[in-house]
């Protein structure tokens, strides 16, 4: 895997925090640590919406027409 090198600062009292939680850990691996949970973390919620998507598509189909029109016919028009 290829590394990068980041140069940054950081809030000092959450980088002891987080040193305290992994001793022995070195700065880079809590950075990828956190960053792979912030990756999971938008993961999740990209999965969360599309299920939602999935739910509505299922209870009301895109051909369905409705109070706000025809949305096949709208996306061709668009």
């Amino acid at each position: 895997m290829a590394r990068a090198r980041i140069s940054t600062d950081v809030d000092e009292d959450l980088l002891t925090r987080a040193r305290a939680l992994s001793p022995g850990s070195t700065d880079a691996a809590i950075v990828d640590v956190a960053f792979t949970s912030l990756l999971r973390a938008h993961s999740e919620v990209d999965r969360s919406i599309d299920a939602l998507y999935e739910t509505a598509y299922a209870r009301v189909p895109v051909p369905t027409i409705d109070e706000w029109g025809h949305l096949e016919t709208f996306l061709d028009g668009a």
